[in-house]
């Protein structure tokens, strides 16, 4: 019997686009390096390591993103205990609304996403890094 899917990745992605900030590429980029601002990469390892990532961005795998935010959890990372801005990103950026959607319902404050993710931002000439940084 073939699965009927009555509701797509599309249809997510756009009813979290409703509910999150989301921050342009130019702005995104002159947030760059703030002390009080957080740049979240959610891609996956192997995508960092292939196209490159945001000198000083944060590096939470998506899969890992509410193991990592709740404290409660023994996965829990310091920085999103912070009092910081947390800028989400992935490569275009469909994963990161999804991401941000999910952190704001955790209750992360202020939370948003990059409109166009991280290739957005190498199109719009931010900085960026090669290697193997994770």
């Amino acid at each position: 019997m073939a699965q009927d899917i009555s509701i797509g990745v599309k249809d997510f992605v756009a009813a979290a686009k409703k509910e999150i900030e989301e921050v342009e590429t130019a702005d995104a980029i002159a947030l760059h390096g703030l002390d009080d601002v957080v740049i979240v990469d959610i891609r996956d390892v192997r995508e960092r390591q292939r196209d490159g990532y945001i000198p000083g961005s944060f590096h939470c795998p998506r899969g890992m993103l509410e193991f990592w935010i709740d404290p409660a959890s023994p996965y829990h990372k310091e920085v999103f205990a912070g009092d910081k801005r947390f800028l989400f990103h992935c490569a275009s950026d469909w994963r990161s609304a999804l991401a941000t959607q999910r952190a704001q319902e955790m209750g992360l404050r202020p939370v948003s996403h990059i409109v166009g993710g991280f290739n957005a931002w190498k199109k719009a000439g931010g900085p960026t890094e090669e290697g193997k940084q994770s």
